[in-house]
């Protein structure tokens, strides 16, 4: 509830610090993920739709689908689900270098609060917040690349398989997966 009500001061804030600047032109922005091995693999598209206030923010919304298959050759087992949804992201640039960003998604998700697949999907809410390097090259497309931190952190979130950052105890086990995700996304200019 504490992530919820966080999430709505926050965009209320961009809101209101958006109407101090002038729009100034769209863009259109995607990220990719794509993994494959013997025992299966995803593919996956996330979408933003961006209006820029100035030259340095840009907010709008979000789409995200991605496609998962699993092959077991032991079990027999194949099989796969699709993760999908929708929301609002906003980035701030600073001087063509950096940006922080802020990126709210409620995902289907295929996984239940255990950690297991379901074929009942419930919805997952992601929050993350981040930053890192932003260039733009001849006026003709951007790359954002950072490192994302899920506030919310949701049992059933459907990026926990992406999470790459952990915390071992003594004997070298694995005591905590931090919700941190590496993203680089493409932004082209449409206005």
């Amino acid at each position: 509830m504490k992530s919820i009500i966080f999430s709505i001061i926050l965009f209320t804030s961009v809101s209101s610090f958006a109407q101090n600047f002038e729009m100034d032109g769209t863009e259109i922005g995607f990220d990719l993920a794509f993994n494959a091995s013997t025992n299966g693999g995803n593919a996956g598209i996330g979408l933003k739709y961006g209006i820029n206030f100035g030259e340095s923010l840009i907010v709008g919304p979000s789409a995200r689908y991605e496609r998962t298959w699993i092959k077991n050759n032991i079990t027999g087992i194949n099989g796969g689900y699709n993760v999908y949804g929708g929301g609002v992201f906003g980035h701030y640039r600073f001087q063509n270098v950096l940006f922080a960003g802020v990126e709210f998604e409620m995902l289907k998700s295929p996984y239940t609060k255990i950690g297991q697949l379901t074929s009942l999907p419930s919805w997952a809410p992601t929050l993350f917040l981040g930053g890192g390097f932003s260039r733009e090259f001849n006026e003709s497309f951007r790359i954002n690349a950072g490192i994302m931190y899920d506030v919310i952190n949701a049992e059933n979130s459907p990026f926990k398989r992406s999470y790459n950052f952990t915390v071992k105890n003594e004997q070298g086990q694995v005591v905590k997966i931090l919700p941190i995700i590496f993203r680089l996304a493409f932004f082209i200019p449409l206005s």
